[in-house]
């Protein structure tokens, strides 16, 4: 089959979305189909510059010039003069781009995958354009896809878009991120990153790995730090894993804190070295809170290396993130409450050694890309059957 995979923004750019597209290209491509990805080339506005190396091996990425940017919805006229392909494979939100593929689709009588990866919540005008697209074209869109596709019906059901999934009967299934289970484990050396971040025997390191731009605003890094502040244990640090333009305010804030070298922002970290990172941690936090975040690979990736999760209680990051099994879940915003979970789980390592063996278990029965991709492979068949 030849697939063709439309996504807004694209590795090295960092983004949930753009993560599992890549993920989603390489594995089927692996199987023997060849496939296309048609993103932006926007990489000199975010900090970035793409390379062949930062491409999935044996996929082919394009990357089009928009012709206007507004916010991460970029205008990218290319996208109306794909070739012929057997599947198209939408990664949504992606305004602009989700209906110039539409009408692509039409014309050329391309049955049509998407992936909703997550209501997109934002304040002002822009806030109310994107409920406007989303009563008119984009739920029409939505409609008429071969198959819509959740990380987890959990967050379907609790989306903008809901009613779709009884409207839709079984053109809606389930697929979810995942992990690769080979580089992120429980045995990864962690001599190197110590010593870069002068890790004393006994501290208790709580890691946030998330983007720190206004794009990812929803991650709650602020609760974490007000959270931290209730921790008197001068063992715990925090280390925050991310780059953006809204690092200097989350530093204010730590300082305003009084939390000094107790917060560690890491910066960017290439994502070779990410592994090393969680494998480092005693405990994964994920913070967010709007249903901006849907799922959480991040929580996949602490668990493969054996690391417990916190998370807060939002529809389909609680699909992942098991109470008491592989972690905790508390209410979203909820500070005094993820200072509680934090001092429940550093102050226990047995508990934590417990919940992490499950999570290990859970991804290697769940997660692993492989199998997601092999699923993923079997719809395109579908579709391209009729």
């Amino acid at each position: 089959m030849r697939v063709a995979h439309l996504v807004a923004a694209f590795p090295p750019y960092r983004s949930g979305t753009g993560t599992v597209c890549y993920h989603n290209a390489l594995e089927v491509a692996r199987l023997g189909h060849e496939v296309h990805v048609f993103t932006t080339a926007y990489a000199s506005t975010h900090g970035h510059t793409a390379h062949a190396t930062d491409d999935p091996p044996g996929v082919q990425v394009h990357r089009l010039r928009p012709l206007i940017h507004v916010g991460n919805a970029p205008l990218t006229p290319g996208l109306l003069r794909l070739g012929r392909f057997d599947v198209l494979h939408l990664h949504y939100p992606f305004i602009f781009g989700a209906e110039l593929a539409t009408i692509r689709a039409l014309l050329g009588r391309t049955p049509t995958v998407i992936t909703y990866h997550q209501d997109v919540i934002l304040d002002g005008l822009m806030g109310k354009a994107i409920l406007l697209h989303e009563a008119t074209f984009g739920k029409t869109m939505l409609r008429r896809a071969h198959r819509l596709m959740f990380t987890s019906l959990d967050y379907g059901r609790a989306s903008r878009v809901a009613a779709l999934v009884g409207q839709m009967g079984e053109r809606v299934i389930a697929m979810p991120n995942g992990v690769d289970p080979d580089a992120f484990h429980p045995n990864i050396d962690t001599t190197a990153l110590r010593a870069r971040y002068a890790v004393q025997a006994g501290d208790l390191i709580t890691l946030f790995v998330g983007g720190l731009d206004s794009a990812h605003y929803f991650k709650g890094v602020s609760v974490l730090l007000d959270a931290a502040a209730q921790i008197d244990d001068p063992r715990v640090k925090i280390f925050i894993v991310g780059a953006g333009d809204l690092r200097p305010m989350y530093e204010a804030q730590a300082a305003r804190l009084g939390l000094g070298a107790r917060v560690v922002f890491c910066g960017r970290v290439a994502h070779d070295d990410l592994p090393a990172h969680f494998a480092l941690c005693d405990v994964l936090v994920l913070p967010s809170v709007t249903m901006g975040e849907a799922f959480g690979i991040v929580l996949l990736e602490a668990m493969a290396c054996a690391k417990p999760v916190i998370a807060t209680n939002l529809p389909g990051v609680r699909t992942v993130a098991l109470h008491d099994e592989n972690g905790l879940v508390v209410p979203s915003g909820d500070a005094n409450a993820l200072a509680a979970a934090l001092n429940a789980l550093l102050g226990d390592p047995a508990r934590r050694r417990r919940m992490g063996e499950n999570g290990r278990a859970q991804v290697e029965a769940k997660y692993a890309w492989a199998r997601i991709g092999a699923a993923l492979a079997d719809v395109y068949r579908e579709v391209a059957r009729g």
